[in-house]
């Protein structure tokens, strides 16, 4: 099966098919009930609450606007709608049919769903509980284990699985074996054995194995789980009486060779397979007090640019896997930018404002995961200060124009308190520290020009840009730069742009992600899972997978 043309991420409540939401004071409950006739493309069905990446374009817009609709929910409840069963996991029909492209795309976009919800947890008091009211397998207890805690119906029935590697030939590597061990330390060897079961394990043993929580028989799950999201409500500091703000649909242009919001903008050159990202920086006066900003609501600058921008990332990296190398402006007044780090800075423990400074925080994280070539091209008329200067932190290259002989034209760069705290990376990082390793004198030199306008000899006696070609050298030197780069196999950038990125302590999120980069991305292109007689591509045909023995 060819991909679709083209992936909306954009939806909203009273166009979703697969989820429910209900609100009741501080706890919301999200049901699935997955509509097996609304799969994204045709040839599979969506049946026993399994999903596809339409499911996940759902779930992520839920869990946007819990944030940002909904302050006054502290707890997010996750549950089935249906009879029996949770959730089944990723559609293996939709896998079987789909490239190895989509499949990893598709694997992506739910880890950064799901992260986004510990992100939630860790950084803004939103918890989120598993209500595990039947079988859950797979990306379903992928699901399950994002969540603060999971409560198992025990009925003699239901079960927790991770059974990939017995029946489909495939690791389950897309955040699930990895948070069984990281994050709830079930025994190595017990999780060998949770992981080659396809049956599961179920009531009592899931919990003395610590795959769950808790268990509940059927007469009591109900009140259990509602004693449960109370008492993690309890630990949240999300405002009862917070006024919400309404997300509404982006206002976007798609062409066919660019997308354009209000301050974002994308120009796809195909035949060189580069794409210029431009992102504006905030014009005219900006509030500066909570009043004004919660007036302003989803218009406020630092919530309407991340939603843009992640919505540009996603469109490209779905809808647009040949152009491999994305060139990273700027344009506007780095003066406003400093301002606003500093309302940002200001009232950081304001729910909004936090919730804003998370989506921007995730949202910049996409950049750091996306397959893509980033270089940061710093021109006259650029912006690269504060909030913005995180998307050069996180490229791979960084050229800044130097103008030894016009001074007030040559571009400046600037650093703001901001980027020492307010956008860590999932390795805890910032993107500052990861650049200098820690290194205190580099990183003390940095915090000694903290609003400095730094042009690009300084910015690079600094260590802050790779670059400084000046006038004479900068349409060459850049020129010849992505010439070179698009000549590369996208294969091996791929994985020296995920190791140099990610060159920082290791944590959960880290491993799931070179996980899913290396061992699920090689497994995935094997014949003993997607050959002709591979587990992926026989199951469900009465067919029996056919192994080539050798271990490599």
């Amino acid at each position: 099966m060819t991909d679709p043309i083209r992936v909306e991420y954009q939806t909203d409540p009273s166009r979703y098919r697969h989820w429910k939401l209900v609100f009741n004071g501080p706890v919301a409950t999200l049901k699935a009930d997955f509509d097996e006739d609304a799969g994204l493309r045709p040839g599979y069905k969506l049946k026993l609450n399994s999903y596809d990446l339409g499911v996940d374009i759902e779930l992520n817009d839920a869990v946007s606007r819990i944030r940002f609709e909904h302050p006054e929910v502290r707890t997010v409840v996750v549950t089935s709608a249906k009879d029996k069963v949770f959730c089944s996991g990723a559609n293996i029909f939709m896998l079987g049919v789909s490239t190895h492209a989509w499949k990893v795309n598709f694997c992506k976009f739910t880890n950064e769903t799901r992260n986004g919800l510990e992100d939630s947890s860790a950084h803004s008091g939103l918890k989120f509980l598993a209500a595990v009211n039947g079988a859950c397998a797979g990306g379903g207890y992928e699901l399950a284990l994002a969540c603060d805690e999971i409560i198992l119906v025990d009925d003699r029935s239901s079960a927790v699985s991770l059974p990939e590697v017995p029946l489909l030939g495939v690791l389950p590597g897309t955040g699930g074996l990895t948070r069984v061990t990281d994050k709830r330390h079930v025994r190595h060897d017990l999780a060998d054995l949770f992981c080659t079961s396809v049956e599961g394990v179920r009531g009592d043993k899931a919990v003395a194995w610590r795959l769950v929580d808790a268990v509940a028989k059927p007469a009591v799950f109900a009140q259990k789980v509602q004693e449960r999201a109370l008492a993690l409500a309890a630990q949240s500091d999300r405002p009862a009486d917070g006024r919400g703000v309404a997300l509404a649909s982006l206002q976007r242009v798609i062409e066919a060779n660019a997308l354009r919001y209000s301050h974002v903008s994308v120009e796809i050159d195909r035949a060189k397979r580069t794409a210029s990202f431009t992102v504006k920086g905030p014009s005219g006066a900006q509030p500066t007090d909570i009043a004004a900003i919660e007036a302003a609501g989803a218009t406020w600058y630092p919530l309407a640019m991340a939603r843009e921008l992640e919505d540009a990332i996603l469109q490209m990296r779905t809808n647009e896997t040949e152009i491999g190398t994305w060139l990273i402006k700027t344009a506007g007044d780095a003066a406003a930018l400093l301002a606003l780090d500093a309302t940002l800075l200001s009232h950081k423990n304001n729910w909004l404002v936090r919730e804003t400074i998370g989506l921007l925080r995730r949202t910049f994280s996409r950049l750091d995961v996306s397959s893509r070539s980033l270089f940061a091209l710093i021109e006259p008329g650029s912006c690269f200060a504060g909030t913005l200067l995180e998307l050069a932190l996180a490229c791979d290259r960084s050229y800044q124009l130097m103008l030894p002989d016009d001074e007030a034209q040559s571009p400046k760069i600037a650093v703001s308190d901001a980027n020492f705290s307010l956008y860590p990376m999932i390795t805890g990082q910032s993107r500052l520290s990861r650049r200098f390793y820690d290194e205190q004198p580099a990183l003390a030199a940095v915090r000694a020009q903290l609003g400095q306008a730094l042009d690009a000899n300084a910015a690079f006696a600094l260590g802050l840009i790779t670059s400084n070609p000046d006038d004479i050298d900068w349409a060459d030197e850049v020129r010849l730069a992505v010439e070179e780069r698009i000549t590369m196999s996208p294969d091996a950038l791929t994985g020296l742009e995920a190791n140099l990125r990610f060159n920082g302590p290791e944590n959960m999120f880290t491993r799931v992600f070179a996980r899913l980069s290396a061992w699920q991305n090689w497994i995935f292109q094997r014949p003993n899972a997607v050959g002709e007689k591979g587990a992926l591509k026989v199951y469900g045909k009465g067919e029996k997978a056919v192994f080539d023995w050798n271990r490599i």
